[in-house]
């Protein structure tokens, strides 16, 4: 069994009321101190995985462990080593966010000298000294992310749950935030549980990453060897007309072609071996139904759409 700051679930379902199977016998661990994503679109499964494992939401079947405890049978011990960061803010707008920590310290038990020291601490790794002490209502969206994460950490969690973190905010704070939890991480030696469908955020934090697709994880590994997986270069094809001709005429020509992924009069095409100029040479031919071309490098999203057919953002 995993220690502190591990995690270990397995076979693990979900079935809620009108027969919605939202999780079907996932299983996974996460090492302690590692940075593990779930990467998924909306009802993939991620916040329902994240929901059991911080004890809020309770399996139909299998089993999860946090810390080396339980989360159904020992889940106040699974609570006590953990910390969440949820999609929706639980901040009281009305308190200060000196007084939201203060709060947070003793519905923890966190003593007090303790908590006086962690928030000097988190206030100033944050950057919220100048508005510590103002009410949080009138905090920007970064801001209160900054002192959700604050508040999640009050307790040295061994592990931190973070769902959706930046949902909702612009890129330069998506950004600013990434720095700040990397920098935490590095910190406090914690694991992170991080699900998310950015695909930047997943590649940036995370060590390795699951990916779920309607309550199962078809993929789990590196994102460098998760884009391995398609090659060197995405040729992205817009048809005008019957594809077969675009896809033989690269085949005729010397193209090595594994598969051709399409959705509507798009062809997505993984390409090895530097293949992408002669491919492009090719489908300049105005006898082709082409309408326009484009070469880049591979995404998480390609890998998602390979593995299942959909994009991340449906």
């Amino acid at each position: 069994m995993m220690g502190a700051g591990g995690i270990e679930i397995r076979d693990l379902s979900k079935i809620y009321a009108g027969g919605v199977e939202a999780l079907r016998g996932v299983s996974f661990d996460v090492g302690p101190g590692e940075a593990f994503g779930l990467l998924g679109p909306n009802g993939a499964g991620k916040s329902t995985t994240i929901g059991i494992l911080t004890t809020t939401v309770r399996p139909t079947s299998g089993e999860a462990r946090v810390g080396g405890f339980d989360v159904v049978h020992e889940a106040i011990a699974a609570r006590r080593v953990s910390g969440i960061v949820f999609q929706d803010s639980v901040l009281d707008g009305a308190l200060s966010g000196r007084a939201n920590l203060i709060l947070h310290a003793r519905l923890w038990r966190v003593s007090k000298e303790r908590a006086g020291r962690r928030m000097a601490e988190l206030i100033d790794v944050m950057e919220l000294g100048e508005v510590i002490d103002r009410p949080t209502r009138t905090y920007s969206g970064g801001q209160r992310r900054r002192l959700e994460i604050a508040r999640a950490v009050l307790g040295d969690p061994q592990v931190l749950f973070l769902d959706e973190p930046t949902v909702g905010l612009d890129p330069t704070i998506r950004h600013e935030l990434w720095s700040l939890v990397r920098d935490l991480r590095a910190r406090q030696g914690m694991t992170l549980v991080l699900t998310t469908h950015y695909l930047d955020e997943a590649e940036r934090l995370c060590d390795r990453i699951a990916i779920m697709h309607v309550g199962r994880i078809v993929a789990m590994d590196s994102p460098a060897r998760l884009l391995g997986t398609l090659g060197d270069e995405i040729l992205e094809v817009e048809a005008d007309g019957a594809p077969g001709a675009i896809t033989a005429a690269l085949r005729d020509s010397g193209v090595p072609i594994a598969e051709v992924l399409q959705i509507g009069s798009l062809l997505t095409i993984p390409l090895q071996d530097g293949q992408g100029d002669r491919a492009t040479r090719r489908l300049r031919d105005p006898a082709l139904p082409v309408r326009s071309v484009a070469l880049r490098r591979p995404t998480l999203d390609d890998v998602y759409l390979r593995l299942t057919g959909a994009t991340l953002d449906s």
